[in-house]
Parts: C-alpha cells; sequence; structure tokens
C-alpha cells in the first residue's frame, strides 16, 4: 500500500455538515459503486478505516486505472473513502466466549500457598541444631544466621527466578535453565557465607542455614518450572516427621535424616530439571556442564544459541534488580511481624508473633489466585466499557471485590493460626490491624509488579522496612504502633498508585 494515512469522512459531524447524495432515476443504469458495496458489504460494515478497504480492493488486483474506467474515482483511495461512506458499520462480536488469559485454578494457587508455608516445619526437626542461650538481642540461639540466610536467599532468588521467567517468556526455555543452573547454586552459596559471617562461633545454626539456603535455590528452580506438586511430594516426609516430633520425642539422628533426605529428594529434582542445560562434551567420553553458556543466561545477552535474536531483544539484565529489592523489603516486613516483641521487649516468647507469619504465608495462596482474577475482571471491563473513565470505575469496582477478598482470607488464616498454635494467645486489635494492613501492602505490591511498576513497589516496602527497623533503635516507642503506622502508610501509598494505573489501558495487557 501507499498514500498517507487518512482521516474516515465523516468522522468530525460537528464541523463538517452533512450533504445527502442525490437519488439515482429509476431509468438509470446500477450504480457500480453501489454494486461493488452490496458484494463488500460484510468486510466494509466491520472496517474501522477506509485504508482497510484500499487493501482489499488492491490485494485484489485492481489498479487505479480500472478504478478510474470502471467506478469514475481516481484511485483505490477515493473509492474505499466512497465504500465506507456508503456502508453502516457493524462490528459483530466475536462468536463464543471471549477467551480469558488469566483463567487459573484455585486448587493451584491454594497449593502454592502451602507449599511456601510447609517447609516452616523443619525447623521443628532442627530444634536440637539450633539450642542454646539467647543471643545479645534476646533471640533464641541461632535465629541471627538463619534469619541472615533467609533474607539473602530472598532476595537473591527472587531475581534469580524473574531473570529465567524473562526468559521463558522470550521462548528460550534452554537459557532458562542455564541462568537456573548457575543462579542456583551461586544463591546456595551466598546464602550461607552470609550466615557464616554474621555468626562463625555457631556451627550448628550455620549448618542449618546452608541447609535453608540448598533449599530456597532448589525449590525456586522447581517452582520456575511449575513442579509445584514435585515439591510437594519431596516435602511431604519431612512434614510427618515435624507432625510426629511434636507428638513424641523423636531420636536426633532420625530428625536429621528426614531433613536431609528431604532436602536430597528436593535437589536431586531441581538438578533432573535443569539438565538439559548439561550438554555432552564433544568427544562423547563424558559430559561437562556449560558453565560459561549459564553465566552468559545470567547476563543481557545470553539466549541460547538455537534461539537467535537481535541483542536488545534480551532480558535486561538490570530489570530483575527490583524483584529482588521487592523480594528484601516484604521479607523485612515479615520477619518484623514475626519477631517485632522479641526484638522489642528482649523477650525470647516468639510464639506470639509466629502464627501470624504463618498466615500470611498461607496466604500467598490466595493473593495469587485473587491477582489473576484482578487481571481477568480488568480484561473483561476493557472489552465492555466505552469511555476511559468507564474502565476506570470497572476496574476500581473489580479491585476492591478482590483486595476485600484477600484480606478475608487473611483475616481467617490468622484467626485460624493463631488458635491453633501452642501456647498462643489471641491476636489483639492492634496486632491484627497491623498484619491486615501488611497483607493490603504485600497484595497491592504484586497488583503493581503485574502492571510493570515492580521499582514503585520495592522503593516503598523497602523503605517500609527501614523506617521499622529504625524504630527498634528508638527508645520508648512502642513497636505495634510504630507497625501500625508504617504499614498504614505504605499500603495508602500503594494503594494509591494502583488506583493511578487502574485508567492506563496500557498497564494491563
Amino acid at each position: 500500500m501507499s498514500g498517507s494515512i487518512r482521516m474516515p469522512p465523516g468522522s468530525r459531524p460537528d464541523t463538517l455538515p452533512y450533504v445527502p447524495r442525490q437519488r439515482r432515476p429509476s431509468w438509470a443504469e446500477p450504480d457500480p459503486v453501489d454494486e461493488l458495496a452490496t458484494r463488500l458489504e460484510e468486510f466494509i460494515a466491520a472496517a474501522v478505516h477506509p485504508d482497510e478497504i484500499a487493501a482489499l480492493l488492491e490485494s485484489d488486483g485492481m489498479s487505479d486505472d480500472q478504478i478510474r474506467e470502471k467506478y469514475g474515482v481516481k484511485d483505490s483511495f477515493s473509492l474505499a473513502e466512497e465504500l465506507y461512506e456508503r456502508v453502516e458499520r457493524r462490528h459483530p462480536e466475536p462468536a463464543g466466549p471471549a477467551h480469558d488469559p488469566w483463567e487459573i485454578g484455585l486448587l493451584g494457587c491454594l497449593l502454592r500457598g502451602f507449599v511456601f508455608a510447609l517447609p516452616g516445619l523443619g525447623y521443628v526437626l532442627g530444634a536440637p541444631l539450633l539450642a542454646g542461650p539467647q543471643d545479645g538481642l534476646g533471640l533464641p540461639a541461632g535465629t541471627v544466621p538463619l534469619l541472615a540466610g533467609a533474607l539473602c536467599g530472598w532476595t537473591w532468588n527472587q531475581g534469580l527466578a524473574h531473570r529465567a521467567y524473562s526468559w521463558l517468556g522470550l521462548g528460550d526455555k534452554a537459557a532458562s535453565r542455564r541462568s537456573l543452573l548457575v543462579g542456583a547454586p551461586a544463591g546456595a552459596l551466598l546464602g550461607s557465607l552470609v550466615a557464616l559471617a554474621v555468626a562463625p562461633g555457631q556451627l550448628g545454626a550455620v549448618a542449618f542455614a546452608a541447609g535453608q539456603s540448598c533449599y530456597l535455590a532448589a525449590a525456586t528452580v522447581l517452582l520456575v518450572m511449575g513442579r509445584e506438586r514435585a515439591l510437594l511430594a519431596a516435602l511431604l516426609p519431612m512434614a510427618a516427621g515435624a507432625v510426629l516430633a511434636m507428638a513424641q520425642p523423636v531420636s536426633e539422628a532420625a530428625r536429621l535424616a528426614l531433613l536431609l533426605g528431604s532436602l536430597g529428594i528436593v535437589g536431586a529434582l531441581a538438578a533432573i530439571e535443569v539438565a538439559p542445560a548439561v550438554r555432552q562434551s564433544g568427544d562423547g567420553d563424558g559430559t561437562q556442564i556449560g558453565w560459561s553458556a549459564g553465566f552468559a543466561a545470567l547476563l543481557p545477552f545470553g539466549g541460547s544459541q538455537e534461539t537467535k535474536r537481535p541483542r536488545g531483544a534480551s532480558p535486561w539484565l538490570a530489570g530483575s534488580l527490583p524483584y529482588a529489592f521487592f523480594g528484601l523489603g516484604s521479607g523485612v516486613l515479615v520477619v518484623f511481624v514475626a519477631l517485632g516483641d522479641v526484638l522489642a521487649d528482649g523477650s525470647s516468647t516468639a510464639a506470639v508473633a509466629a502464627p501470624a507469619a504463618v498466615a500470611l504465608t498461607l496466604s500467598m495462596g490466595p493473593a495469587e489466585w485473587l491477582l489473576y482474577r484482578f487481571r481477568s475482571g480488568s480484561l473483561a471491563g476493557l472489552r465492555s466499557s466505552s469511555t476511559s473513565r468507564e474502565f476506570w470505575r470497572t476496574t476500581a469496582g473489580t479491585l476492591v471485590k478482590c483486595l476485600s477478598g484477600y484480606l478475608a482470607a487473611l483475616f481467617l488464616l490468622s484467626l485460624a493460626t493463631a488458635a491453633l498454635w501452642p501456647h498462643a494467645p489471641g491476636l489483639d486489635g492492634v496486632r491484627l490491624t497491623a498484619l491486615l494492613l501488611l497483607g493490603v501492602v504485600l497484595w497491592t505490591g504484586l497488583l503493581l509488579q503485574s502492571f510493570g511498576a515492580v521499582l514503585s513497589a520495592a522503593v516503598i516496602c523497602c523503605a517500609a522496612g527501614l523506617a521499622q527497623a529504625g524504630a527498634l533503635l528508638a527508645d520508648g516507642v512502642s513497636p505495634h504502633l510504630v507497625g501500625l503506622v508504617v504499614y498504614g502508610a505504605a499500603a495508602a501509598v500503594l494503594a494509591t498508585l494502583v488506583c493511578w494505573q487502574l485508567g492506563r489501558a496500557t498497564a494491563h495487557r
């Protein structure tokens, strides 16, 4: 096609008066333009611009000379405009229900939430490795290296998972596996070294933290590759042993065997998933790991050789950093929920806050499902709305429903875990309100991630974590009041950003 883009005739009826066409006398020959309009009526009625009709005419082989001779207009564009004027617009709805790319089953999301929380039973089996006096902060023995390793693992694996998902989104599964092949062991090593650095004298706790880092790395591989069921099956023996240990004494050898057994199974499953990234050596005498290809997959130019693409089409390495910092910020906030009382009061009884942390972890399953439901509802609103204001109202209503559903699930889970947790008193109003506000922070942060505004969510979560950490250093400040203010402020800012994004159709892609 050639020619400039033209506005359809009659597109500005407020400035151009309508001029009716004259009737042809009954004795005159049929108008060839009317005949052509009748023949192409279905296509012309569905066109949104005359250039679509011009393209059809040119594809049918009509030259400008033929059009001038038969239809009396100068070229295909003029004929297309004439046809566009004569046929009323009709845009039929697609046959059958519209495809919903955000449809997902609730059971799968609940399974992921359960898999997130199930490893917590490993701390029951690992209690003998964490025995000892309290540290200088009043925390139980081994808490500091475990927290340091966990925060390091959450940060690293969030960024690694985004990097691997980015390769999968480009259809390069080999590069995704290679990035996991190098990134997962590197994250496990980094978490272990951090735990050793903060507590070099607590070898038992450091060993447990190293196992924790290895599990986080292997679980990241399985979750990225969609192997949640395999991960659940690998954790079931450990979970059953932990439940048995809470009911009756279990020997230390049996505890250690259950922990190492589940860790070994999870690690083996992760190794199987990245096995295609291990290529045969050229002479066939063995195998060699493509470490250079794995490191390249972590870099902006590291796609697989089979999938050729321009350099700029590879995932941007710095694009994974906000996801890593969001993992760090949200992890710090959850840690303060679990240990805020202990850090502020110097008490060794963390059971009061532990149910809240467990409830938050379990709620990630419903949170994921409700995020998908919101994206599905916003897509339906985009199809049904005719103005941006109407679309904003529709998506705002969907947002209120989904966020209310998540807070209701978190509320019920909080009550259930507080009731079932041994020696744990019920949640009071301040703690429960702070927990629900933190739920708003996490859910809206995840929603901003899906909008592509992850940097804002990461900055706010990290700032909230720093504010709460700074409040612990101040004397005479209630940690519950500080948590309430920090979570409330972060939730308000994130909610405002979400509302600003609601009316932008490009944010719902």
